[in-house]
């Protein structure tokens, strides 16, 4: 590995680094710092605002998704110049979580299945962030079978007409457009049955019920779709060719979500030097001490495995299953390292919102965790992932692999 720039990336690296410090909403630099994993707050400012303004300057700049063609918004800059300006953009990176999406898993299907009418015309609002795009593929029914899916899509002359639910679908209540992976045809096999879809959110049928979580927050949502009618123009691929399509944006979802999961230890790391205990400062307990390090030691491994992703990029090399690994340990990580936080709380570690602990910092870690370890693809299929294309070991037996979607036994149905 190389960590050094070459003399192109280190110029890159001055401009970008020069139009951010001119061009930052500094006003807000210390709240994002202070931001944790499951709540990013601003003072007397509504975060979506804010990033939607960040997000403008930055297209108009010529700053937003650096990796995509210019005529789709983009900049037509290489995958290492892309990872460098996140690295530059520091904490106002964490104003583009709910682009994360559109940028990162939308986007990139589009450019690959919509037409060039419909890539000149929807792409440039996605990457500037006037538009907000939502994946509609999880359901209750289907776990982490995305295949298992049920949401019906009937053709009737030239438009479908969609039936179903999907849930914990992300920022669905923002967003103005969304992709959505349908069954067409239930009498073939799950993965042989699936057409994707891109749909206008505010299409009459379509119903968005914001999910509640622990934290207080609803960053998810179900949304119920009832006789909603999508053009066939709209349709992404062939019919009947959904999973590979999915394919697409599965491969990209899991690639910014591994490529973006904190570990939580820096702000361990911290609170440990300031936290006074009874016997003195609690990174000078020999217990506190062995936990940090074994913490860093995989934050550390985490960090290096990164570098081998971006010297990849750097010399124009695909990266291999290293997001895969990131998220796997990262998600765990993260929630390991929250507990222990509000361990060393003590009895103050029950209290939550301002007036807890650093605010509810670790709280906030906590309670957003499990999330991070089932989106994007749950621990168990990283693991799977990493065991058959890392390691060459077998893959699971699927019994139900070429047996038509009907005939499937499901609870209620024999």
């Amino acid at each position: 590995m190389n960590f050094d720039d070459t003399p192109h990336e280190a110029a890159f690296r001055a401009e970008a680094r020069a139009w951010i410090t001119a061009n930052a909403p500094k006003q807000y630099e210390d709240e994002l710092r202070r931001s944790s994993l499951g709540r990013t707050q601003l003072t007397g400012a509504n975060v979506l605002e804010v990033a939607k303004a960040w997000q403008r300057k930055k297209a108009e700049a010529g700053w937003a998704c650096l990796h995509w063609p210019k005529e789709y918004g983009g900049r037509g800059a290489s995958p290492i110049e892309r990872v460098i300006w996140q690295q530059e953009e520091g904490p106002y990176g964490k104003l583009s979580a709910m682009f994360i999406i559109g940028h990162g898993m939308c986007g990139p299907t589009m450019m690959a299945f919509a037409s060039e009418e419909q890539k000149r015309r929807y792409l440039p609002p996605l990457a500037s962030g006037e538009k907000i795009w939502c994946q509609l593929f999880s359901e209750p029914s289907a776990g982490s079978d995305v295949a298992g899916l049920r949401t019906r899509a009937e053709k009737s002359g030239d438009e479908w007409i969609v039936n179903g639910q999907k849930i914990w679908t992300s920022g669905a209540h923002y967003s103005d457009y969304g992709i959505l992976l349908t069954r067409t045809d239930p009498a073939a096999p799950k993965h042989k049955g699936l057409t994707m879809f891109f749909l206008d959110m505010k299409s009459p049928g379509v119903e968005v019920r914001p999910i509640k979580q622990a934290s207080g927050q609803s960053d998810f949502n179900e949304v119920y779709f009832t006789d909603v009618r999508i053009p066939d123009a709209q349709r992404l691929g062939a019919v009947n060719d959904g999973w590979n399509v999915a394919l697409t944006t599965l491969m990209n979802e899991r690639m910014s979500i591994g490529a973006g999961v904190a570990t939580g230890f820096p702000e361990l790391f911290e609170f440990c030097s300031n936290l006074v205990l009874e016997g003195g400062l609690a990174i000078d307990d020999r217990n506190v001490r062995s936990k940090l390090a074994n913490w860093a030691v995989k934050a550390s491994g985490l960090k290096y495995t990164s570098f081998r992703a971006i010297s990849a990029l750097s010399r124009g090399e695909r990266p291999g299953p290293e997001n895969s690994i990131g998220k796997l340990v990262a998600g765990s990580m993260i929630q390991e390292v929250a507990m222990f936080a509000l361990d060393l709380q003590g009895a103050a570690g029950v209290l939550n919102g301002p007036e807890a602990e650093l605010a509810g910092k670790f709280q906030a870690m906590l309670l957003r965790a499990p999330g991070t370890r089932v989106e994007g693809g749950t621990d168990e299929i990283m693991r799977n992932i990493i065991a058959e294309r890392v390691l060459g070991l077998p893959g699971d037996i699927r019994v139900d692999k070429d047996v038509p979607f009907n005939q499937i036994p499901t609870k209620g149905r024999s």
